[in-house]
């Protein structure tokens, strides 16, 4: 939690779209700190790593996934986000053609139009990324049919087997 932010912030948004630049940064380090950290820790190479998360989530994993200097993941979910507006950071979005991209929002959503994610699906998809997009008549939350389709997207980027892994599927 940031101080003088209320609940929990990655960064501090003075406007939706742009973050602030010096929290964003501080962020996006210590983020990409963690999960160099946990590749080495784990052995596990971050192109069978998923980069994802809601609201603010998104948008770090799209900062994360998308940068020139960081090592391709093995795809990005942003649910409910935005592709930033940073000074200092610009997403690399050609050099991630083929990445996959499972994109979802809600019409209703009052905290993130969903212009923004209307717009990063289509900059994605020029830029050759693999974007599967999902839009519903929810508000600022996961819409729980984006379930089912969120497995299957997991099962065809990691494999069968990832995406059954700690459900009890067989």
């Amino acid at each position: 939690m940031l101080a003088g932010a209320p609940g929990y912030h990655w960064y501090l948004v003075p406007r939706v779209g742009h973050p602030d630049p010096a929290t964003f940064h501080a962020a996006y380090g210590e983020l990409a700190s963690f999960h160099d950290a946990l590749w080495e820790r784990t052995g596990i190479d971050p192109t069978r790593t998923i980069l994802g998360g809601f609201s603010m989530g998104a948008v770090m994993s799209y900062a994360l996934g998308l940068a020139r200097e960081r090592r391709s993941p093995a795809g990005i979910i942003a649910l409910s986000g935005f592709i930033p507006t940073i000074e200092g950071w610009d997403p690399d979005i050609s050099g991630h053609a083929g990445l996959p991209a499972l994109i979802a929002h809600g019409r209703r959503d009052p905290v993130i139009d969903v212009a923004f994610a209307r717009s990063a699906a289509s900059r994605l998809s020029e830029a050759g990324v693999e974007v599967e997009y999902h839009e519903s008549d929810v508000s600022h939350q996961i819409d729980p049919a984006l379930v089912g389709p969120a497995r299957s997207w997991l099962a065809r980027t990691l494999g069968e087997d990832a995406a059954g892994a700690g459900t009890g599927a067989q």
